[in-house]
């Protein structure tokens, strides 16, 4: 594997929450996020966007919350079963987190989706003058 597609080390990957990077569309679109989650098979990733709200994050930069093998959108309550990414509960049950091409090998994770380049681990980052609220709520 390339090590520009490098994302992370297996043993980098929480077990109890998620691990969070940025990818770049190659069609030129805006970056996105990404995260990472052990299921019982191994490492799966997702876009980091709840289908309730897609502009809502799941992993706000600390990692997402899990229970019970599904990740937790702390904004509507919605839960996402790991291992489809199907909502199972919440407002926006039936619809599907939107999955990113990964493989695991020789104990690394690296980005194969032809859709996205890897730019890097974290969040994306904002301006600092950027004060907007994280909420849902418009003021």
């Amino acid at each position: 594997m390339s090590s520009a597609s490098r994302i992370t080390s297996v043993d980098e990957v929480p077990e109890e929450t998620t691990f969070l990077f940025r990818v770049q569309p190659v069609d030129g679109d805006e970056q996105k996020e990404a995260i990472l989650v052990r299921d019982d098979e191994g490492i799966i990733s997702w876009l980091n966007y709840c289908q309730h709200y897609t502009h809502i994050k799941l992993d706000k930069g600390s990692g997402a919350e899990l229970r019970n093998g599904e990740v937790v959108c702390t904004n509507h309550g919605a839960y996402f079963e790991v291992d489809s990414g199907r909502c199972s509960f919440g407002p926006c049950e039936g619809a599907f987190l939107n999955e990113i091409d990964i493989e695991v090998e020789d104990g690394e994770v690296y980005l194969v989706d032809v859709d996205y380049e890897f730019v890097g681990i974290g969040e994306i980052e904002t301006a600092d003058d950027d004060l907007g609220s994280k909420s849902n709520y418009k003021f």
